[in-house]
């Protein structure tokens, strides 16, 4: 069977050279006779693939040593519950922005374990643009300021980092990460799920500053606690070790292809030539303001939306697949990861073409 264009939004695709070096490996990892996935996290072999992970992540976003990074488990959904246990207290303000399901779903959950505020809400435009950062309404007090830098359901992307003075600017990157360059030192806390551009689901990575580690709440379980996982080196318990390899397998692929300012570039062009597909077309459509369009996840709808079955069923025939949009919202929706090449852009947007004039 050939490989598919998987447009998945996640678990998404994965580059197929790491995919291959995986199968090579599997069964006889680095000659010890074994699967990596047998392996034992103590063992002095899977300590340096954890800690080669972590020098190849620095080395791609330039991040600082002033900076801990960890490899958990349970998905960017805890981390909205860690965020304000181990940087708030019960009663302290915190502020978010609200820009799409993601965002409303961390506001949700911080609301559970502090005082949680709307700084801006685009609620008004139905998410599909960025509030004017000059009206958001920040607390000078808030223990930190929480946004979304991507909304993989509804395509709304920040194309800036917003200025969040002296307060940590919190970020939940898991569907950004990794896909161009990055400014670490303008964050406190960047948290993001592996299962976009990073690896297979199953690993969270979380980078945080060395002063917002050791600030936990009384009653903080020691799991969602940054300092004995720092401590600990992200092995307070049986990590996701599989997960991690091929996370670390991932980040040296990256460094091969150019790092982040190649992986911008290109992620930028597959956009690009998306985007333009829908705009020249009256018969596909993106509901997103044009200076908040997502480069990773591109949301379309056809004009008869009746045909939304066909154009699933022969894009899936010339493979062509995952491009059914979220239940929530409906239509079409492309996610242009990494891995995704640049090929399966052009193949969509040729398919589309098609389909246009035969159904249009």
């Amino acid at each position: 069977m050939e490989r598919v264009y998987n447009f998945s939004a996640g678990p998404a695709v994965l580059p197929l050279p790491v995919l291959e070096r995986v199968k090579d490996e599997l069964t006889d990892w680095h000659g010890c006779g074994m699967s990596v996935m047998e392996a034992s996290h103590r063992s002095k072999e899977f300590i340096s693939v954890a800690e080669r992970a972590e020098v190849d992540l620095r080395r791609l976003l330039d991040i600082p040593e002033s900076y801990r990074v960890l490899f958990l488990q349970g998905g960017a959904t805890t981390q909205f519950g860690a965020v304000p246990f181990n940087l708030a207290g019960p009663g302290d303000r915190a502020d978010y922005v609200v820009t799409g399901s993601w965002s409303k779903k961390a506001l949700a959950e911080g609301r559970r374990f502090l005082r949680a505020e709307v700084a801006a809400d685009a609620a008004a435009s139905r998410y599909t643009s960025i509030p004017d950062p000059s009206g958001w309404q920040l607390g000078s007090d808030s223990a930190y300021l929480h946004y979304t830098p991507n909304e993989t359901i509804g395509g709304v992307e920040f194309h800036f980092v917003p200025e969040a003075g002296d307060v940590p600017l919190v970020a939940d990157m898991s569907s950004t990460i990794l896909s161009r360059p990055l400014d670490v030192r303008r964050f406190g806390v960047i948290y993001a799920g592996a299962q976009k551009n990073i690896g297979p689901a199953g690993l969270t990575v979380v980078i945080v500053r060395d002063d917002l580690v050791g600030r936990a709440r009384d009653g903080t379980p020691q799991m969602m606690d940054y300092l004995p996982q720092a401590e600990a080196g992200s092995m307070l318990n049986t990590p996701a070790t599989f997960a991690w390899y091929v996370a670390g397998l991932v980040f040296q692929w990256a460094l091969e292809e150019g790092g982040m300012q190649a992986m911008g570039e290109r992620n930028r062009r597959k956009a690009e030539a998306l985007y333009a597909a829908i705009d020249t077309s009256d018969f596909y459509a993106n509901p997103v303001a044009v200076d908040c369009r997502s480069w990773m996840n591109v949301p379309f709808t056809l004009a008869d939306p009746s045909l939304d079955g066909a154009f699933l069923e022969e894009a899936k025939r010339e493979g062509l697949t995952n491009l059914k949009g979220h239940r929530s919202v409906g239509g079409m929706r492309a996610s242009l990861y990494n891995a995704m090449p640049q090929d399966g852009v052009d193949a969509l947007v040729a398919f589309m073409r098609e389909f246009e004039r035969r159904r249009g």
